[in-house]
């Protein structure tokens, strides 16, 4: 059961939004763009309201995605998952028992093939396929790579939500607050 079976993952870019979808129903949520010294006491308020944080290694102010960041972040900060385009950043937290979603651009051919290669390397947990609005590549990435598929980027309706999951998305990540009050599934 993925995500225990929650189809849309609220992220917050802000801090204020962090604190809205405290408030929801929602289990797992995404933290993207805070500042590196909010983490440990945002990750203590998830825990708090019986969240399930997964971090955006890569957008995190003040954080490289070095091995000294994955360490700081499996060993200290401890999320239920962590999310980053970078191979060692998600190794590492595999090693430490912590979900690796690896985030995957489609830009075209050469950087959909790229990534497969650091897939195989890095073997995720689960592939955020951004962006999130071209649902015939969702499965062909889950037959090539067996890792289950969820989506963001440029989500912006519900029928967005709707069609990325029929094309075998397991979620979707949006920051759109509308969305996820209005996700019924």
């Amino acid at each position: 059961m993925h995500f225990d079976n929650q189809q849309v993952i609220p992220a917050a870019r802000t801090v204020k939004q962090f604190d809205e979808i405290i408030a929801s129903p929602f289990d797992y949520i995404v933290l993207l763009e805070v500042h590196i010294s909010l983490l440990m006491s945002l990750k203590r308020e998830a825990q708090r309201h019986g969240k399930k944080l997964i971090i955006h290694a890569d957008l995190i102010h003040g954080l490289k995605t070095d091995n000294f960041a994955a360490d700081f972040l499996c060993n200290d900060i401890r999320p239920a998952g962590i999310i980053s385009t970078r191979s060692n950043m998600l190794m590492k937290a595999k090693a430490r028992g912590i979900m690796a979603i690896q985030r995957v651009f489609l830009i075209d051919t050469i950087a959909l093939e790229k990534s497969y290669s650091m897939i195989e390397t890095a073997q995720p947990d689960y592939i955020e396929l951004l962006p999130g609005i071209i649902p015939t590549m969702i499965q062909e990435i889950h037959e090539r790579t067996q890792i289950p598929v969820i989506t963001g980027g440029l989500v912006r309706t519900v029928d967005n939500i709707e069609e990325a999951l029929a094309g075998g998305a397991i979620a979707v990540t949006t920051s759109n607050r509308q969305l996820w009050e209005n996700f019924k599934k």
